[in-house]
């Protein structure tokens, strides 16, 4: 009967970093893909299922999709044919291994949306040999829409798995030393490179409907805790504002808004500032897109004078470390 057995492959443990998604190309199909996987999401969009899925399909992926490939089309890395998001999330993978480098330990990447999928990375792994899984989601602040999302798909793919891996999500890391020094050392290096002074740094992260909140979601309270973690770290005396951006559709989202307030920054004499976008792992659309082209047009248009953006940590050595430092916390028994 031994004799007869198939190879098993067993001893490893696997790291997953996830990230949120991205289309595989700026096609109108794949965009209108990408859009209908994310938008379906529950835990996304809080809307009676039935009345969404009617105004999803009828007119949000009709007439959304040309806009957003017109967005995609502006940040597509064409000589790596992906977009920055799928490029930084598969460099900090490779670079986290190449960190850890133990025979037993296989880090690997996936996407909540879009391809590679949560679930043919986990049996991908599985079959690797990965009796553990250590996942982590790539959102430093919680959030339902985010990171319980992640979860959720980790879950699901457990209850159809025979064999199943033990399992560790690493949680939020808003207010880890690590994550706040590196994003304070790249506030530090970008106004270095300035040749003028901000008048304030924008710190703007992903907005949530204003009803998510109200409902206990605890994003908008570790959004502003790592601003404030930030701007006591950060030895200088340009002040640090909290905005939110990305909003979607005619409903209260978390205030103040990011486009509103690059419009109204000028008018109070504010005509030099810096933004950073703290809630981000990598740049992305929002981030290159909303922020850098949109964002930048909208500030000067209304009277600003200089308009900078920090980029995210991307695969940088002080995010590397950061990750290794948060995974290392449940490598240690393996």
């Amino acid at each position: 009967m031994e004799k007869n057995h198939p190879k098993v492959n067993y001893g490893k443990t696997g790291i997953l970093l996830i990230n949120l998604g991205t289309p595989d190309s700026t096609n109108w199909l794949d965009i209108r893909k990408y859009l209908k996987e994310f938008l379906s999401d529950r835990r996304v969009i809080e809307v009676n299922p039935l009345i969404w899925q009617i105004i999803l399909n009828v007119f949000i992926l009709t007439f959304r999709p040309s806009k957003t490939a017109k967005a995609y089309k502006k940040i597509w890395m064409h000589k790596e044919n992906m977009s920055p998001l799928r490029h930084y999330t598969i460099m900090q993978a490779k670079k986290l291994g190449d960190k850890i480098k133990g025979e037993n330990t296989i880090v690997d990447y996936a996407m909540r949306y879009g391809k590679p999928s949560i679930k043919d990375k986990i049996y991908s792994l599985q079959k690797k040999g990965c009796e553990n899984l250590i996942v982590l989601p790539l959102y430093p602040q919680y959030a339902a829409a985010t990171t319980a999302t992640v979860c959720d798909e980790v879950y699901r793919c457990l209850t159809q798995m025979r064999w199943q891996p033990s399992l560790q999500i690493i949680p939020h890391y808003e207010s880890e030393p690590l994550y706040i020094k590196a994003l304070v050392k790249s506030l530090d290096k970008k106004i270095s490179q300035l040749s003028w002074k901000p008048d304030t740094i924008v710190a703007s992260y992903h907005g949530i409907p204003k009803k998510y909140f109200e409902k206990g979601d605890p994003y908008h309270c570790y959004c502003q805790k790592t601003t404030r973690l930030i701007k006591e770290n950060f030895k200088s005396d340009v002040p640090i504002i909290t905005t939110f951006q990305s909003r979607f559709g005619p409903q209260e989202w978390l205030t103040p808004y990011t486009d509103k307030t690059f419009e109204k920054l000028p008018q109070e004499g504010k005509k030099n500032i810096l933004v950073i976008c703290p809630g981000f792992s990598s740049d992305c659309v929002e981030t290159l897109e909303e922020i850098s082209i949109q964002g930048k047009e909208t500030f000067l248009e209304k009277g600003g004078k200089n308009f900078e953006a920090v980029s995210c940590l991307n695969d940088n050595e002080d995010h590397i470390n950061l990750l290794l430092h948060l995974t290392n916390k449940f490598l240690s028994n393996k």
